[in-house]
């Protein structure tokens, strides 16, 4: 099988291949002095520059312009090869090199290429040596050829795609292509496959077969097929669209042995065809275009024949009908496509497909169009069934039918039966054998082409022979009976469709082969009735040396032939010739024919009748019959049924039809008919309706005629000889007004030729003049007379044709002063008087060049003529700049809008489009260079000069001339550039001279400057010039100027490097960083600019925070004031504002809506306020007001009752020089989308960077990776740092109003990541495991106006012991929480607390405290490390308040365990029990915890509130030791706690926040020292648990009350 899925690379390698090959030639170009002809040295630059431009549409995926250019390039290789062989004769050499040339100029402009100007041999005219003029004229005439010739193209494509929509739209033409990959078969001999497609339904097959010839290996037979089993069913039309059904049929017939199973291979005999088995699959959808995959390879199962003697065509039936075949693996591997249009069309859109190597497999029939020339002389045998008599046999007979073509003289016809599709024509047909069958049934067609000419004399010959399967026995079987039947009747017309019942005919072998014995009798039984014989008897009959058998044998014929017909009346008219007599009834009868016969042979038919009107040219006898046939035609195809051969009609005229004097006579019966109206109206209504054809068989008769006789052509000889008589130039200035005038009375009545009259009245004037020897003088008079005529009436059109018509005379004046004379602009000023006039040319000029050269006067592939006139316009700007320094540079005389023209102008010619040579290719490049040099530079240096040379004058062009001087400055050429930067310099110690700054000059270049780096403009290599730049006397501030500017082109310079970038994340960047430049100098219009553009960054990627954050920093620079609004102020339209106020409002109004969007209520809170504060006291806006109030009532509600995401933050490293430079070895924090978890967002990063590699540690990265020329990606999550706003610092807040800005408002990071200090203890991990810890701290908060910003980090170190207190600690807090949340809420699900306690309390689970206690509660480490004693304590601390936190947990598990899960939960009872006993033991704190807590609510509160209260403290019993310990620093346990409580009230005094504990009693009351309890609770700040303490502050509020 073959491997498609190879076929992209295949193809993806052969371009690259075959690029490399064609710029093989362009390697050390510059070295090579070529010695071949200069078309062949263009040819190869040709195909160097196409090759590029064709790799560039393969990889864009262009697939028609790449497939055109394939084809031009193919064309070109192939003659570049011609030309070089030098073997062709001079007229062929002459004819390709045309071929050549137009096939470039065609591929040029098909490309957007330069257009090449040739002379009349095609050669490259050369400019220096052709006058403009002429150039003009060639790029005139070749642009016209070329544009004609696409036009005609496009036209004939056009046409083409238009005849054949009329054709398809009613009779689609299709095809089927299908290309062989495989047969799967184990057949163990050679063998056919024969493909063909069958209607099941009617049980036939509809096209030829296929033929594919099998070794016995498994492999095709010829093996030059291999890979390419390629073949095209045509010829399909609109009717097998209509079928129900269409299989795709394979039928193999073994060629061998009779039985597979004889293993005697010398005694058996060989090449007898058996049956072996068919596949059939349905393509009824594919031929109906539902599906369509031409890579899909399909498998059709194989079904094998049950025994050999099984009929092919019965199991074709069975299979169609059978659910599933048992294949067993066996089958065929077929690609199937269908493919539009006939087999002409399809070679020329499928050429990939299609090929002259590609099988033709015809329909059985004619297509549903038949076009004129398309010959076809096809007659289909299908070999039916037979019955034959055993005879002397005790069994039936193998019986094998052959087949072959003899003509009446009993001579073969060679190579005439073609048994399928792909195999060579064959001499004779042997039909498969079936095993001892009476009456086999073959079901086999055969193709028979033979020529025209020969198939009156032919007859297929059909022999029957019994075959052996001993060789033996088989080389002594001869034929036993023979059948024909002959291909013409005897009327001339072609053998009938269908079935034919042949006569079987016995007789010694050697009689049968003598054709003389048996051509004269009956071939069917038919014609044996008709000559009065019996064809039912069952006794045999003697017929001359033949005998008629009893034995049966039945064909099928289908003729296929657009020259033998089977009508006698069409056959009749075809052959009028013959009989001329006949020929008035045969055109009566030809309007009786069938329809469909007679569009057969339309142009047959047709031609017949305009020969019989063309030969009978001297009589009318036969016009009106021949007249009344064409319409009967002409009406044919009118009709709907037959419409669609309505272009094949077109196609006849305008290509076939070639009766020139058809004209005169059609027009005669025509007229007749009109006149005769009332007594031929049927005639002429039937007339009328053909019309339309009528006229155009008319009008191409007429214009054939012309062609051939028009004896006008013949007038331009005797212009020679009236030459010789008289002088052209005198009687052309003497007689053109007579001439004239009788032109105007002849062509020029009417008012709508005047203007036509007019222009050859002037064309022939000018001629004149211009080709005459006459003087200056008469030259200016005839030249006036010209616009004295012309200026007769209208002059709109006018001036178009003087400049046309008199321009060639005022260049040729010029012309005829001599190239020695003096300069016309020296000349022009000899004529002037005074500096005004001059300056007034000079202004008019510099406007008219300036608009020239803006508007592009040439097309822009007119490269010769636009450097032409670049060339002009150099020495005409030159010689102006002289004028301008003699005239117009002193003080009197200075013209400050003449010089800033020239200036302008000067900048417009350097930086025009045709002159910017880096835009090229290098060939063209350097042609250009080669005949030009670098025009830029030359006017550039003059533009340096003529600046240099205003002196005092140049403050006056400071600041307007500074952005013609930075577009100049900017132009990518190195020596223009260092040579016009100066100039800049130059501008600033002029500008501090006179104002002692260069602010204006500052602002100027910073705004054009902007502008014209986002146009493209600008480089890396002009920052370094420009950085390279010094001034020796403002050294300091022109440092500052140069550094300023360099950072402003860095951050312009990357941002247009990605403002086409699909990452919107590096455009958010960049755009951020010119921004903040723009705002650090204080440019707030540029600063307000780059906002917007952020702005809707963001709202493009649905960033509504952002968003809403960005235009924040637009509104803080407006005041809440009726300033007026200044214009950079409102850069957008959508803001209707003319005070700061204003405009404050409504931007405030957006940003509360983005932030409502992104969820952001706080902050949209924090901006209604301040407006509601402007409605109700500057504004008195209570509607708005009552607006802003209800949203911020909203967004009060929506902060506690909707949930929001919290969005994970990642730190994100780009390390490596292949990143931007904003982005390169720098970190980031990012904040993540909603949902987002680090594998999406990793992801999605690697997404934006393909070639980038993922680090996979968190390891800061080595200097190597950073000075790589790769990209590495770090990123992993961190945890933001909580920093509650002061206002609720040691206050009850809720959940809801907290956790907003655990993720928001946050620009503190951490990140932990462990680390080994020290050798591996394999006992206990803990004891070196040291954790890294590291800070991150962004710049600007988050969410902000991006959602990363980059980072500055701090590490620290934490010590095995802090980590063990640290893990301890949210342990403990986890613990708490989860019990805390099972107490709010009695229907959580109980499996999360199942394994948080399961994992803490059972010693198999967790290793815990008892690792801490190995590692730390020892006399080593103790002694080793004394200062950590107090952090030992703490740390047996938090392992003793986990048990009250465990008990309560362990009681609610009790509660809501369910009986399933009993047995674990007794378990957790358990392993809880032995917990708490062992720390108890070594610690002894739970105990003492509860008891002081218990003493102290018993002391307090009353017996009813006290088990109210004993969860609350239970999970507020942290925060309680750690606020009683602040008030009393000498408590160092619980114990301490207890003995110290009741001397609480004897303190002189303990001071809290707000509260005294003294009171002035010296004693404090029980609810005195409740509240003050309270408060030492509520402003504990570790571990504040909303739930417990609001819940303890109720009661002991309720004490209060009862106090």
């Amino acid at each position: 099988m073959f491997n498609t899925d190879s076929a992209p690379v295949w193809r993806g390698k052969w371009i690259q291949s075959l690029y490399r090959i064609l710029h093989s030639h362009c390697r050390q170009k510059e070295t090579v002095i070529p010695t071949e002809l200069p078309l062949v040295q263009e040819v190869t630059t040709t195909l160097r520059e196409w090759a590029t431009i064709w790799r560039d549409l393969y990889v864009g995926d262009k697939r028609e312009m790449f497939n055109s250019v394939r084809d031009m390039i193919y064309d070109l290789i192939e003659w570049r090869s011609q030309i070089l062989s030098g073997t062709l004769p001079q007229d062929e050499l002459t004819e390709l090199k045309q071929r050549v040339t137009s096939k470039i100029d065609y591929g040029n402009k098909y490309l957007d290429l330069d257009l090449v100007v040739r002379d009349k041999d095609g050669n490259i005219l050369d400019p220096e040596l052709t006058s403009t003029i002429s150039l003009f004229r060639a790029h005139e005439a070749a642009s016209k050829q070329i544009e004609d010739r696409i036009q005609e193209e496009k036209s004939q494509k056009q046409n083409i795609d238009l005849t054949r929509q009329a054709k398809f739209a009613s009779t689609p033409s299709f095809a089927l292509f299908v290309t062989l990959k495989n047969v799967v078969c184990k057949i163990g001999e050679d063998a056919e496959v024969l493909m063909s497609l069958y209607d099941p339904v009617d049980s036939k097959f509809i096209s030829e077969n296929y033929l594919v010839k099998w070794s016995s290996s498994g492999l095709v037979k010829d093996i030059d097929q291999l890979h390419n089993l390629r073949a095209v069913f045509t010829d399909l039309g609109s009717e097998d669209l209509k079928r129900e059904k269409i299989s795709f049929v394979c039928q193999i017939v073994r060629v061998g042995r009779m039985e597979l199973r004889d293993n005697n291979t010398k005694k058996l005999t060989s090449g007898l065809r058996r049956p072996f088995g068919v596949a059939v699959m349905d393509v009824t959808d594919i031929i109906t275009g539902k599906m369509d995959d031409e890579d899909k390879q399909h498998f059709i199962p194989f079904q094998p024949v049950a025994g050999e003697n099984d009929f092919l065509q019965t199991v074709i039936n069975k299979v169609i009908t059978a659910k599933e075949v048992n294949h067993k693996g066996q089958g065929l591997w077929v690609t199937l496509k269908r493919l539009p249009g006939d087999i002409h069309q399809i070679r020329k859109d499928f050429p990939h497909l299609v090929d002259r190597s590609t099988a033709v497999a015809r329909k059985m029939g004619f297509p549903e169009i038949i076009m004129p020339g398309d010959v076809r002389n096809d007659i289909y045998v299908t070999l039916v069934q037979g019955d034959f008599d055993k005879g002397s046999k005790t069994t039936p007979k193998n019986v094998e039918v052959t087949m072959s073509v003899y003509d009446e003289d009993g001579k073969k016809l060679e190579n005439v039966i073609f048994p399928g599709a792909g195999d060579e024509g064959i001499n004779e047909y042997k039909s498969v054998i079936y095993y001892q069958v009476k009456q086999p049934r073959w079901f086999e067609t055969i193709k028979v082409a033979i020529p025209i000419e020969d198939v009156n004399r032919s007859h297929l010959r059909f022999t029957f022979r019994h075959r052996s399967s001993q060789d033996s026995k088989d080389k002594s079987e001869k034929i036993f009976a023979l059948s024909f039947v002959k291909l013409m009747r005897y009327d001339g017309t072609t053998l009938r469709d269908g079935e034919h019942d042949l006569i079987v005919y016995k007789a010694e072998a050697k009689k049968l082969e003598d054709s003389s014995l048996y051509l004269n009798l009956p071939a069917t039984k038919l014609e044996l009735e008709e000559k009065g014989y019996s064809s039912t008897g069952k006794s045999t009959q003697n017929l001359g040396n033949c005998t008629i058998s009893k034995d049966s044998f039945q064909i099928a014929t289908l003729v296929c032939s657009t020259k033998l017909t089977q009508n006698v009346d069409l056959l009749g008219l075809l052959k009028w010739r013959s009989n001329t007599s006949l020929l008035q009834q045969n055109l009566r009868q030809l309007m009786k024919v069938e329809g469909g016969e007679v569009v057969k042979f339309l142009q047959d038919t047709l031609d017949a009748l305009f020969n019989i009107m063309m030969e009978n040219s001297d009589s009318d006898t036969f016009d009106t019959l021949v007249f009344d046939a064409l319409v009967f035609i002409i009406g044919l195809i009118a009709d709907r049924k037959f419409q669609h051969f309505n272009p094949v009609l077109e196609t006849y005229i305008r290509k076939h039809f070639s009766a020139t004097l058809a004209y005169t006579k059609l027009t005669k019966v025509l007229k007749n008919y009109v006149d005769n109206a009332e007594k031929l109206t049927e005639q002429l209504l039937k007339a009328m309706k053909a019309l339309e054809y009528i006229f155009k068989f008319i009008v191409r008769s007429r214009v054939l005629f012309n062609q051939y006789g028009a004896a006008l052509k013949y007038v331009p000889t005797i212009v020679n000889d009236v030459k010789l008589v008289f002088d052209p130039k005198e009687l052309s200035l003497d007689s053109i007004n007579v001439v004239l005038s009788m032109f105007i009375v002849f062509v020029g009545n009417g008012k709508g030729n005047e203007l036509k009259v007019k222009k050859q009245v002037v064309k022939m004037k000018m001629d004149t003049l211009n080709g005459g020897k006459i003087s200056s003088q008469n030259k200016s008079l005839h030249a006036l007379n010209v616009c004295l005529y012309l200026l007769q009436g209208p002059t709109q059109w006018h001036v178009q044709i003087i400049m046309e018509k008199l321009l060639r005379t005022v260049n040729r004046t010029v012309i005829s002063m001599g190239r020695d004379s003096p300069h016309i602009v020296n000349q022009f000023y000899r004529f002037q008087t005074s500096h005004l006039e001059i300056s007034d040319f000079l202004m008019e000029t510099f406007i008219m060049f300036k608009d020239l050269i803006g508007k592009n006067v040439y097309p822009s592939d007119w490269v010769i003529m636009n450097m032409m006139q670049n060339k002009v316009f150099l020495r005409a700007i030159n010689q102006y700049a002289a004028v301008l320094n003699k005239k117009f540079l002193d003080q009197t005389n200075f013209e400050l809008q003449l010089w800033n023209n020239y200036f302008h102008l000067a900048v417009a010619f350097l930086t025009q489009e045709s002159l910017q040579l880096e835009n090229f290719s290098s060939d063209k490049r350097a042609k250009i260079f080669q005949k030009y040099q670098d025009m830029r530079r030359q006017i550039g240096f003059e533009i340096r000069d003529m600046w240099y040379n205003l002196g005092p004058h140049k403050i006056k062009f400071i600041p307007e001339m500074v952005g013609p001087i930075l577009e100049m400055t900017l132009v990518p050429e190195i020596e223009l550039r260092k040579a016009t930067i100066a100039i800049f310099f130059d501008m600033m110690q002029c500008e501090f001279h006179f104002t002692c700054s260069f602010q204006r000059f500052e602002n100027e270049i910073i705004t054009k400057l902007d502008h014209e780096v986002e146009g493209g403009r600008g480089d890396e290599q002009y920052k370094v010039l420009f950085q390279k730049m010094k001034h020796k006397y403002l050294a300091k501030t022109g440092e500052n100027f140069v550094t300023l500017v360099v950072r402003l082109l860095e951050r312009l310079l990357d941002y247009r490097t990605i403002m086409h970038d699909e990452n919107k994340e590096n455009r958010m960047s960049c755009t951020v960083n010119v921004l903040n430049f723009y705002k650090e100098i204080d440019r707030e219009e540029m600063y307000i600019r780059y906002l917007y553009k952020l702005c809707d960054l963001h709202k493009e990627c649905d960033n509504y925070t952002e968003a809403a954050y960005t235009l924040l920093l637009h509104a803080k620079l407006l005041k809440w004031s009726d300033e007026p609004c200044a214009a950079h102020l409102t850069q957008r339209d959508g803001y209707q504002a003319s005070t700061q106020g204003q405009l404050k409002d409504q931007l405030y109004q957006e940003i509360i809506n983005y932030f409502d969007k992104g969820k952001m209520w706080e902050e949209a809170i924090i901006l209604g306020k301040e407006l509601a504060e402007q409605y109700e006291n500057e504004m008195f806006d209570f509607e708005q007001l009552s607006a802003s109030l209800r949203k911020q009532a909203q967004f009060y509600e929506n902060i506690v009752k909707v949930i929001r995401p919290k969005p994970d933050y990642f730190a994100v490293g780009y390390y490596g020089m292949g990143f931007p430079s904003f982005l390169r070895n720098k970190m980031f924090m990012y904040r993540g989308k909603e949902y987002e978890r680090r594998e999406d967002f990793e992801a999605r990063l690697l997404t934006q960077f393909p070639n980038a590699e993922k680090m996979k540690t968190t390891t800061p990265p080595s200097e190597d990776i950073k000075c790589s020329s790769g990209q590495y990606i770090q990123c992993f999550t961190v945890k933001p740092i909580l920093d509650l706003p002061a206002k609720f610092q040691n206050k009850p807040v809720s959940e809801q109003i907290v956790s907003f800005y655990t993720v928001n408002e946050v620009h503190k990071f951490q990140y932990s990541r462990p680390v080994r200090k020290g050798e591996k203890d394999p006992d206990n991990e803990f004891a070196n495991m040291w954790i890294e810890r590291t800070t991150y701290t962004t710049a600007y908060k988050l969410p902000g106006i991006l959602r990363w910003f980059e980072v500055k980090s701090v590490s620290t170190e934490i010590s095995p012991l802090e980590n063990a207190m640290e893990t301890m600690q949210l342990t403990n807090e986890k613990i708490s929480s989860m019990v805390q949340r099972h107490l709010n809420d009695p229907n959580l699900p109980i499996n999360p607390l199942s394994l948080l306690l399961n994992g803490i309390v059972d010693p198999a689970v967790m290793g815990g405290f008892a690792n801490y206690e190995k590692a730390f509660f020892n006399d080593k480490y103790m002694q080793e490390h004394p200062e950590d004693l107090e952090k030992i304590e703490k740390l047996k601390d938090l392992i003793a308040w986990q048990i009250p936190h465990l008990a309560e947990g362990v009681r609610i598990h009790g509660e809501k365990v369910t009986e399933a899960l009993r047995p674990f939960h007794d378990r957790l009872e358990a392993c809880f029990k032995q917990l708490r006993e062992k720390v108890e033991k070594q610690y002894g704190v739970n105990f003492l915890l509860l008891f002081a807590l218990s003493f102290f609510l018993y002391w307090v509160c009353p017996p009813n509130v006290l088990r109210t209260c004993m969860s609350d403290l239970l999970l507020a019993e942290v925060s309680l030791w750690d606020a009683a310990s602040d008030y009393v620093p000498s408590l160092s346990s619980f114990t301490d706690l207890i003995v110290a409580w009741p001397s609480f009230s004897l303190m002189p005094e303990v001071k809290g926040p707000s509260l005294n504990l003294k009171g002035e009693g010296g004693d404090l009351s029980n609810e005195r020292k409740a509240i003050t309890f309270q408060g030492v609770i509520i402003r504990s700040s570790y571990q504040m648990c909303d739930g417990p303490f609001l819940r303890l502050k109720r009661v002991f509020k309720c004490r209060r009350v009862h106090c």
